[in-house]
């Protein structure tokens, strides 16, 4: 299993040599047909050109690492700052070492910027936006697909979890023990499928924090860090972050005046569903809509209106289709593909594999329709969480 920072160092290496190389060849081809000249001269551009090229190297791997190269507008940025940076350097010290004197020095080393150096730019300015984003994206999947099923965030349950809020239903009682064996039999499950299990430090004085699905949400190697909608809640982000951090991933936020609950995204593709709900408002989704939009992604916002959160009426099948208990919405229209089901606890589904999804035992009527699409489906009995407002998707996040 390839673990995530050494995905992304790989991918970065490969980056960073690939568009070195590229820059380097279309800067010496532009030499030889422009200066007419022979292929032996070839060799030559290419040596002279070394300096600038080992420089931009070194600075596409940082900016592929950081990560920079997330999107073309900023590969756009890194390729102009790289560009000016590899070409003023690497032939200034070409240029330098024929003419000594800091003065010389500096006249030839600008003349070398807006002449020798010119193509050296405009090919990086060219490459990094369009192959550097792509190859890095392109590696990134092609790790992450040797990596397979990879990491599944989890927070045990809080002893205080009874006095976990709720809103959309009558408080009942939470039979702690039963609560635990229920996430232990979850957090096994999960292991059986082949994923790792990553836990964030479990924390007594918050009682929902077993659902720490609410508190980030995972955009490809982005970990967007939410403002929860309850201000009981706002402290669990904290071991979150921390813990995200330490895989590799790069960090976002939602900040105040927005909230977003992590419950109330739903991720399809290149797609991201946003609830409008009691726990998310405007500012949060705007904000969201931008870090998405950054990243490739579209952002449709949903109104909520007889749930805690979109993703307790709504989750996704392997195959990009919307399932969902209809009467948690005035309209559904907004989904793309939209399977209604029979039961509210059968809205949620936790993807396990392309093949396998695992929901809750209290929805047979929804197992049954789904294993009828020729899907394996995993039941567990939910119900000390489904007390809370708390569905399978709540008590993991999924970092694939």
């Amino acid at each position: 299993m390839i673990r995530p920072v050494v995905q992304r160092v790989i991918a970065a290496l490969v980056t960073a040599f690939v568009v070195a190389f590229i820059v380097l060849s279309a800067n010496a081809v532009a030499y030889y047909v422009s200066q007419d000249m022979t292929l032996d001269a070839i060799g030559e551009v290419c040596a002279y050109y070394l300096p600038s090229a080992a420089i931009l190297f070194l600075l596409t791997y940082l900016a592929a690492f950081l990560p920079l190269l997330s999107s073309r507008w900023s590969g756009l940025a890194v390729g102009v700052v790289a560009g000016v940076i590899a070409g003023f350097v690497g032939v200034g010290l070409q240029v330098g070492s024929s003419y000594p004197g800091f003065l010389a020095f500096l006249d030839q080393a600008v003349f070398g910027l807006t002449t020798l150096a010119l193509v050296f730019v405009l090919a990086t300015v060219i490459v990094m936006p369009t192959l550097g984003v792509w190859i890095n994206r392109a590696m990134r999947d092609v790790l992450a697909e040797r990596r397979g099923k990879t990491l599944a965030l989890v927070r045990a349950p809080a002893s205080t979890l009874a006095n976990g809020l709720v809103t959309h239903v009558a408080r009942k009682k939470v039979n702690l023990d039963l609560a635990d064996a229920q996430w232990d039999a979850y957090v096994e499950t999960l292991q059986e499928c082949g994923w790792r299990i990553i836990e964030v430090d479990a924390r007594d004085d918050l009682a929902d924090s077993v659902f720490v699905e609410d508190t980030v949400v995972i955009l490809g190697n982005t970990a967007v860090i939410t403002s929860p909608g309850s201000p009981a809640r706002v402290e669990e982000t904290e071991d979150t972050e921390s813990t995200v951090r330490g895989l590799g991933l790069r960090i976002e936020r939602i900040e105040p005046p927005g909230t977003l609950d992590g419950g109330d995204v739903l991720v399809v593709k290149d797609t991201v569903y946003v609830g409008s709900s009691t726990r998310t408002n405007a500012e949060g989704i705007r904000q969201l809509r931008v870090l998405a939009g950054r990243r490739g992604y579209t952002v449709v916002a949903v109104p909520v209106a007889r749930a805690l959160h979109l993703k307790s009426a709504a989750s996704v099948l392997p195959d990009g289709t919307v399932i969902g208990y209809a009467k948690a919405f005035d309209n559904v229209s907004l989904f793309s593909r939209f399977l209604p089901v029979p039961e509210p606890h059968g809205a949620t589904v936790v993807i396990v594999d392309p093949n396998t999804v695992l929901m809750s035992a209290s929805a047979p009527k929804t197992a049954g329709l789904v294993r009828g699409l020729g899907y394996r489906v995993i039941t567990l009995d939910m119900t000390e969480f489904e007390k809370l407002e708390g569905s399978v998707t709540c008590l993991s996040v999924l970092i694939r």
